[in-house]
């Protein structure tokens, strides 16, 4: 048995009434309205490990979008379609102790973003998913990722409207500079890109299946009612696309883990990697992946956060988690 799979399930709602008490020290979003109307004392976590039982507490049936969780699975998708020789020409590997959305690293950096866990970088990325337009693109990446993972992600249009209605200076700024540095072909589309698959949207469950994928879990053959990829014209590329139903190389999960960790949780990537030792994702809904390598994945969603943009509540229970099961990938 894994540390993982020995979690009991007392264990496991012991900790998340403990992390419901730290809700109180963290904010809703208000810079995305509906975002800012969830109620700050959900808490939901979902652990599946590879092999063993499954456990899950909290507001495990409560949706939210992933937001900037969606960056490693992009860069994976694309990695996995386009190769790290054309995905790294577009992006850099390096961490980042500014904000998510900071202009300035990009400016500093000449236009060239620094890690795909950045808002430059994922804007960047996003203007390389096959497809006419925002919409048709989103749809391929959900698509992918259900068929990858059996998750059952959906766009969340309500969200995405509320995030739609909101100019965002910033984003628009740092993809006119993506753009005049040569690392952008098209602004508008690569931001409704990217703020559609912000928007997808599951329940902690479907992310912790996705963290089972990011983990090196083997999904079987393709069950009843899953939806299949169209053979559909990569228009950046010239290059039809891997529709396969085959898992992602190893050598991409380390690529994807390896970014998690150092840059997933931005300026407090390096504290959580002393402290935690796990490669994890954020978004500004409160959704948090944290992947424990061939042994599974485990998955947050409470949507106060902190200044950095993290889960306080699920922070503090992914910490205590990794402590109590010893998780750690530098043990």
């Amino acid at each position: 048995m894994t540390r993982l799979a020995a979690l009991t399930q007392a264990q496991l709602e012991t900790e998340v009434a403990r992390a419901r008490t730290q809700t109180q020290f963290g904010r809703l979003p208000d810079y995305v309205p509906l975002l800012a109307k969830a109620n700050p004392e959900w808490v939901a976590v979902w652990v599946q490990p590879l092999h063993g039982s499954i456990c899950a507490a909290g507001d495990v049936h409560q949706p939210f979008v992933l937001m900037s969780v969606v960056k490693p699975l992009l860069l994976l998708f694309l990695l996995e379609q386009l190769g790290q020789r054309t995905v790294f020409a577009r992006v850099g590997m390096e961490p980042s102790d500014q904000s998510f959305h900071s202009l300035s690293q990009l400016q500093v950096d000449r236009g060239f973003p620094r890690n795909p866990m950045l808002n430059s970088g994922a804007i960047a990325l996003a203007d390389l998913l096959p497809g006419r337009d925002g919409t048709s693109r989103c749809e391929m990446l959900r698509r992918w990722l259900n068929q990858i993972s059996g998750s059952q992600l959906v766009l969340d249009e309500p969200v995405l409207a509320s995030v739609r209605s909101l100019p965002n200076e910033t984003n628009r700024a740092i993809a006119n500079l993506l753009a005049e540095s040569g690392h952008l072909d098209s602004i508008e589309t690569a931001l409704d890109t990217y703020n559609q698959i912000c928007c997808l949207s599951g329940t902690v469950e479907d992310l912790a299946k996705l963290g089972v994928v990011l983990a090196g879990g083997i999904r079987g053959s393709r069950g009843v009612g899953e939806e299949v990829l169209p053979q559909t014209q990569n228009s950046n590329q010239n290059s039809k696309l891997k529709t396969q139903n085959s898992p992602p190389t190893s050598q991409n999960l380390r690529v994807v883990n390896a970014l998690m960790l150092t840059c997933g949780l931005y300026e407090f990537s390096g504290r959580f990697a002393v402290r935690v030792g796990l490669p994890t994702k954020s978004g500004v809904s409160g959704a948090l992946l944290s992947v424990v390598p061939g042994q599974g994945a485990i998955a947050c969603y409470s949507p106060a956060i902190n200044a950095t943009g993290n889960s306080v509540a699920g922070l503090y229970l992914l910490e205590q988690l990794a402590q109590t099961l010893n998780l750690s990938i530098f043990v």
